[in-house]
């Protein structure tokens, strides 16, 4: 939101003494509405937030409850005026513990397991979101914090998956499974989310004789072998597909039921998105499973029946 003659609303509410249950529920609300106090039971909002429609209904509360309530609609007189009423909505206190939260993270990365890091990213992640959401006004503590939360989480992205492969553009070509028979396919070594499910899909559904090397780096693949999830490779991200989206297309397998599912899945926990009901639990199963299976061979072999699983529940019509 720019500084301009945009409106404001106040909101003045008056509550009988008895009504302190009300005049709390009232103050609560405004306060998560994002609203700057003037005074006591006089708040201040602007008027073109999405919040501001929610200011009627607390003012029909405080009515219900026996009290009396105005919402008035406010214009600046002036600039500097204007320039006051934005300065009661500076969230510098309001982003300052957040960061201390944030650096204070990132000094615990390397003693958190897969699952324990994106657990830390959704909480703190929801936190920055309740924030920005009522900073209306850009400031410098707002532009600090979302350039520290941009390096926060690509420091995460760096460690689950380094070497993440950068989406390409262009059309998927369609390919004839035949040709891609008792192949030698290579992928990074230390799989995560998308690089396990692609090898569980080719050794599923495109190659049931495909041999794995998994590479310390790209550059290691061999030029007979069928790269996947990484910059260059035959199959990795195309547009916003991420590699076992890619493969299904590649290999005509997007009408499978469960198939389709699982890609939603996948997706989700490569690349963000709105989430699955599973994405949670088949994220905690893998960081487990990669505790207990520091090979990838035996990593690939036990997430394979799980996928299994998840493939045989998504394919079915309904819940049991």
């Amino acid at each position: 939101m720019t500084l301009g003659s945009d409106p404001w609303l106040a909101l003045i509410v008056s509550l009988p003494s008895a009504s302190a249950t009300a005049r709390m529920r009232i103050w609560r609300a405004v306060k998560a509405l994002g609203c700057a106090a003037l005074r006591d039971g006089a708040y201040l909002l602007p008027a073109q937030t999405e919040q501001a429609a929610q200011l009627q209904a607390l003012a029909d509360e405080a009515l219900q409850e026996g009290g009396q309530a105005w919402l008035l609609q406010v214009q600046a007189r002036d600039m500097a005026e204007q320039a006051t009423f934005q300065a009661l909505f500076d969230r510098a206190a309001d982003y300052a513990p957040w960061l201390e939260a944030l650096a204070q993270a990132r000094q615990t990365f390397s003693s958190l397991s897969a699952a324990e890091l994106q657990r830390l990213q959704r909480k703190l992640a929801r936190a920055y979101e309740a924030i920005r959401k009522i900073d209306f006004f850009s400031g410098e503590t707002s532009i600090r914090a979302e350039a520290q939360w941009r390096d926060f989480a690509n420091a995460i992205e760096a460690m689950q998956s380094p070497g993440e492969p950068q989406a390409t553009v262009g059309r998927i070509a369609r390919r004839d499974r035949m040709q891609y028979q008792g192949r030698l396919w290579a992928t990074r070594r230390h799989l995560w989310v998308d690089r396990v499910a692609s090898a569980w899909l080719i050794q599923r559904f495109i190659d049931p004789s495909a041999r794995f090397l998994w590479l310390d780096t790209p550059a290691d693949c061999p030029s007979d072998a069928l790269g996947f999830d990484f910059d260059s490779a035959t199959f990795s991200h195309v547009g916003e597909r991420v590699t076992f989206e890619v493969l299904l297309a590649s290999f005509g397998l997007g009408d499978d039921r469960g198939l389709s599912r699982l890609a939603a899945m996948v997706h989700v926990l490569d690349v963000g998105g709105s989430s699955t009901p599973e994405a949670s639990g088949f994220e905690a199963v893998l960081a487990g499973a990669r505790k207990r299976w520091p090979d990838d061979d035996a990593l690939l072999a036990d997430i394979g029946g799980v996928l299994d699983s998840l493939h045989a529940h998504f394919s079915s019509p309904r819940k049991p």
